[in-house]
């Protein structure tokens, strides 16, 4: 009875310290201000100077490690979230705006359950507004009452409602959270410090080249100028297509198919599509002076310029074209053994009409030990090759693209014994697919990223003043 009389206010509380939070960071004293971290002197600092008590860990738990990693991702959240609305119609590194860039990554993902794809809901900054400000409230409260009613039989509290809710508005720790939040630090940075020329390395075929100049061992590429590809059987010059190779000027990166190795062949159903593994890389090269010259790195885990985060099996499924339907298995980084699986495919089924009712709120794959198609065992067993998979992506990381924070690797292991291991492709809006990764490693960069970027938006915006005077 006392949790329930207690749960609104607690409910409120998270509310208000979200809003609050929010415009902090959207127009207050937060937007116009270097960005600020706690200090033992907060208690004595005035309030222009000081962290706000809000955004910064109770007095009677400052000490406990957990409450400072969570409200050290709530700051990191809402100046992230504020910050989508500075660059609403800047220059993207991918597009002409940052707009356009979020409704083509969000045109095929939906909140589970509605069906509906986000990217009509961030069409114009009002309608992002209202996004942000009325239904992710309202979402982050469905989602906790959910969770607390599938583990009311095992014995939750309503505690656990007022929890989940506090993580889900004010520190989310969600795949899609995390993938927007790498969106957005990688859209800031870029825009901030004019597009550096790591950013070209999204390009594909860019990335290609400048990886065969650099020594990396890409993906193998023709260079013949252009290809036919015919159909045995018709006629009268139809299925026929020719191709442009980009090496020529064209439009088509042309290569030969590439096959898995045996350690993934044997952990795949047949009929499986080349299946990779995601490892996510930071580097603290990305910390530059307005002038381009690197800064010397705070904080924790800084002693390394490119540390590997996380490592994703994207395990096809059956009959799949690409890994891009797989059952996305955990791996953990310092041993190379193999965690549990899981997806996300729930966040991308579309049709108001069709999923309203059919989809489910939460992954129906979690914790899973075997793959479902050809229940062939996964968890425990070992990636033999680990430590160098990820060496190459902290020297290639190094190499291509030191002066972009974040970087998913696409990485395969191959059937080629001349090159057993290469990348695909890099993603500098990465996605961490699941994967599990040190928090306070990541989060440490994060705010060191964006004291350096909040400093050179300030600067920006003081020459610009200056400018119109």
């Amino acid at each position: 009875m006392g949790q329930a009389i207690t749960l609104p206010f607690q409910l409120a509380a998270t509310t208000l310290t979200f809003y609050r939070g929010f415009f902090y960071y959207l127009a207050g004293h937060g937007r116009t201000s270097p960005y600020l971290r706690p200090s033992s002197s907060d208690n004595v600092n005035s309030a222009a100077t000081a962290t706000p008590a809000y955004l910064r860990p109770p007095p009677d738990k400052s000490n406990h490690p957990a409450t400072i990693l969570f409200y050290q991702n709530v700051r990191i959240h809402l100046y992230a979230l504020a910050s989508e609305f500075y660059l609403y119609h800047k220059p993207h590194y991918r597009k002409s705006s940052y707009r356009l860039d979020l409704l083509d990554n969000l045109s095929n993902v939906a909140i589970p359950g509605t069906g509906l794809s986000l990217s009509y809901m961030v069409i114009n900054r009002p309608t992002a507004f209202f996004l942000v400000c009325v239904i992710y409230p309202i979402v982050s409260l469905l989602a906790a009452i959910h969770l607390y009613m599938k583990t009311k039989k095992e014995g939750a509290s309503m505690s656990r409602i007022a929890d989940e809710y506090a993580t889900r508005l004010l520190a989310p720790d969600d795949w899609f959270s995390l993938w927007r939040l790498n969106s957005k630090i990688a859209a800031l940075h870029s825009y901030l410090h004019n597009i550096p020329e790591g950013y070209t390395m999204e390009n594909k075929w860019t990335f290609l080249v400048e990886g065969t100049k650099q020594g990396v061992p890409v993906s193998p590429y023709l260079t013949t100028p252009g290809i036919v590809v015919k159909h045995r059987n018709e006629e009268g010059g139809m299925g026929i297509h020719f191709y442009h190779n980009a090496c020529d000027g064209g439009d088509w990166i042309i290569q030969e198919r590439i096959s898995n190795g045996r350690w993934v062949t044997d952990h795949l159903p047949k009929n499986a599509p080349l299946s990779t593994f995601r490892v996510i890389t930071q580097s603290r090269g990305a910390l530059m002076e307005s002038t381009g010259t690197k800064r010397k790195g705070g904080g924790e885990g800084s002693g390394k310029e490119v540390t590997a985060l996380s490592c994703v099996f994207r395990a096809g499924r059956a009959g799949a074209s690409t890994d891009h339907v797989a059952i996305m298995f955990d791996i953990d980084v310092t041993t190379g053994s193999v965690l549990h699986g899981s997806t996300n495919s729930h966040w991308y089924r579309l049709g108001i009409l069709t999923e309203w009712f059919r989809c489910p709120w939460r992954s129906t794959h979690v914790g899973l030990t075997h793959h479902p198609d050809g229940n062939i065992p996964l968890t425990g067993e070992v990636v033999p090759n680990i430590r160098e998979m990820l060496s190459l992506v902290e020297e290639s990381h190094a190499k291509l693209c030191p002066d972009v924070p974040l970087v998913g690797w696409d990485v395969v292991c191959s059937s080629d014994e001349k090159l057993p291991i290469c990348l695909l492709e890099v993603n500098l809006s990465c996605n961490f697919f699941m994967g599990s990764f040190d928090k306070k490693v990541y989060l440490d960069f994060l705010e060191d990223m964006i004291e350096n970027m909040q400093e050179l938006r300030l600067k920006a915006e003081d020459e610009e003043r200056k400018k119109v005077r």
